[in-house]
């Protein structure tokens, strides 16, 4: 099979497909339909992975967050809920047994319900979280502009306030809230910094947030009845292990838990979201490989039969070829080509569709910031070669037919 005999068999398939537009267009719609639901589903795990990555940098690859709820809710809520409060004392306790072994480690705790209001805009769903200077030093303290709280403002316990991107958002659309100051539960609070803008889909509320010093909460709101938290940096991902152990011991002594009794408290990381979106990735990926592969046999049976009339239309045709000197394997490969082109350009139509999808959704779900508006690249080549092997595959029998046929039958064939 020479070069120009394939270019040969590449023109005769295209004039044979215009030929038969409507059919052809007909012939490949099941693979087209099974093409889409393949491409929507790695665009959809394609942003899933994106979420997860922006999550694991937000909450940060090497950090526990000791706390009485379990954030990835795979405790059930009226079993964390029955559990007794991480009391301050036991916070601090866990911090300082911790400290040595660990890069940091930060008590934290949080208010619901406090008023915060800035001349004519006020809310009281944003929580007021308790914290000192050195939670500055992890991902959720990096701020955008301003500054964090220093050592000095938590000695002094200051009215000083760091705010959630989405909380600067609310309350200075416009202006620049450094220097401004904010009633927080009715004490004046001056803005020294902002978060950077670090939500995702599966943790939005971290924008929505106020940061004052521990002292200065504890000093205005008090800790009784209120739970906290302590966050944990371990300093690389290797020792996150050993340190999830060796916190989990610290945290059962301060708490007199006996041996045989289960913890009562939660130790969150980045694996409890991994794990989460694990499950829904083999969801995704089920529904979506079933329905494709049922979208497939139906189409590969529709080109196959399609393929065994057109043989049968052309059988004429494929006795001059022969009969002027084509080869069995040139008719074969006009055969096959034809079937994948037919494929391929299914293919092509699911594509455009399936960006068409994308786009819409990705504006009609703004807040699934993890949904691109288009189909990744690398989806797209992996789409076509499906098709075109399919087209192959669904083309194979059909071609050996005709590469088979009998020249001086199929002369006389009408």
């Amino acid at each position: 099979m020479t070069l120009t005999e394939v270019r040969e068999a590449f023109a005769v398939a295209l004039d044979a497909i215009r030929a038969n537009a409507f059919r052809s267009l007909l012939t490949s719609v099941g693979i087209a339909i099974g093409v889409l639901f393949v491409c929507l589903m790695s665009w959809f795990l394609y942003g899933l992975d994106t979420a997860l990555e922006r999550t694991i940098t937000l909450i940060g690859p090497d950090m526990l967050y000791v706390d009485k709820w379990d954030w990835s809710g795979r405790t059930r809520w009226s079993e964390a809920r029955s559990r007794k409060n991480i009391t301050y004392a036991q916070a601090r306790a866990l911090a300082e047994e911790i400290a040595t072994r660990a890069e940091l480690a930060v008590p934290l705790v949080r208010a619901w319900g406090l008023r915060i209001q800035y001349r004519e805009h006020s809310t009281t769903d944003v929580p007021v979280m308790g914290t000192t200077s050195d939670y500055g030093r992890t991902p959720a303290g990096a701020v955008e502009y301003g500054r964090f709280l220093s050592p000095a403002e938590d000695r002094s316990a200051a009215l000083v306030a760091v705010l959630g991107y989405a909380v600067a958002r609310q309350f200075f659309p416009e202006d620049n809230p450094l220097g401004k100051t904010i009633s927080i539960g009715g004490y004046p609070f001056r803005v020294i910094g902002v978060i950077e803008k670090r939500g995702t889909t599966f943790w939005q509320f971290v924008d929505k947030q106020v940061l004052i010093p521990l002292p200065t909460f504890l000093h205005l709101f008090g800790s009784s009845n209120r739970s906290f938290s302590v966050a944990v940096k371990a300093g690389s991902e290797e020792r996150l292990e050993e340190l999830r152990e060796e916190v989990r011991g610290a945290m059962r002594r301060i708490r007199n838990l006996p041996p045989e009794a289960p913890d009562d408290f939660a130790i969150n990381e980045t694996q409890a979201f991994r794990e989460e979106i694990a499950g829904l990735r083999q969801a995704v990926w089920g529904v979506g490989i079933g329905m494709s592969l049922l979208s497939f046999v139906v189409g590969i049976i529709g080109i196959v039969n399609i393929m065994f009339v057109s043989v049968v239309e052309r059988t004429a045709e494929i006795g001059i070829r022969k009969a002027v000197g084509a080869s069995r394997s040139s008719i074969a490969i006009q055969f096959l080509l034809e079937a994948g082109l037919l494929c391929t350009a299914g293919a092509v139509v699911a594509l455009l569709v399936g960006n068409f999808v994308a786009i819409g959704i990705a504006r009609s779900f703004p807040e699934a910031e993890f949904l691109t508006p288009y189909i990744p690249p690398q989806y797209t080549g992996i789409a076509l070669l499906i098709a075109f092997a399919a087209g192959i595959l669904s083309g194979w029998a059909p071609a050996l037919r005709a590469a088979r046929l009998d020249p001086i039958v199929a002369l006389r064939y009408e």
